[in-house]
């Protein structure tokens, strides 16, 4: 998918792809927006106690440090969106900045997924996905599932192109 020109990491969208980056970026932006709620285990995730055996120190810890971080995590699914070209589809272009931020994005997303889709460790996605296939094809848990793998190819493939 990503392949490297000189300086920049380039892959090529078709449609669908671009409207279900579009999606998960803008629920990761209103999750860390509108729906922001310290009780919610993807934002536990996102943003863990630093000390989690001190819930003193944690709050006074995320105090100062958790307005940064989420303007952060804001700015780098911000930017997928801005890179994505139309809804028809075509190329995007990323220079080693906007590259890193798109990982940072994917990662965020992949992390908010898999607690939702309760993702640990040690599953193998591929079992997952076949019992979900087993169990209702036209589920959208197929659909979640697809989209985590798909998350998974696209930081892969965008990390191998930076380091090449």
């Amino acid at each position: 998918m990503f392949r490297r020109y000189g300086e920049h990491c380039v892959a090529t969208f078709a449609t669908d792809e671009i409207r279900v980056l579009r999606k998960v970026a803008g629920e990761v932006v209103g999750l860390l927006t509108d729906g922001f709620d310290h009780d919610d285990p993807v934002v536990g995730r996102l943003f863990p106690d630093i000390y989690p055996d001190d819930p003193g120190n944690s709050a006074e810890f995320r105090r100062y440090t958790e307005g940064d971080l989420k303007t952060g995590k804001i700015d780098q699914a911000g930017a997928i969106l801005a890179a994505l070209p139309p809804e028809t589809g075509g190329e995007v272009r990323l220079d080693p900045e906007a590259a890193e931020a798109w990982l940072r994005a994917l990662n965020d997303a992949r992390l908010a997924m898999g607690v939702r889709l309760e993702i640990k460790d040690g599953t193998d996605l591929s079992d997952e996905l076949d019992q979900a296939l087993v169990a209702d094809p036209t589920s959208s848990r197929v659909f979640q599932l697809s989209v985590y793998a798909y998350l998974g190819y696209l930081q892969e493939s965008l990390l191998n192109a930076l380091v090449d």
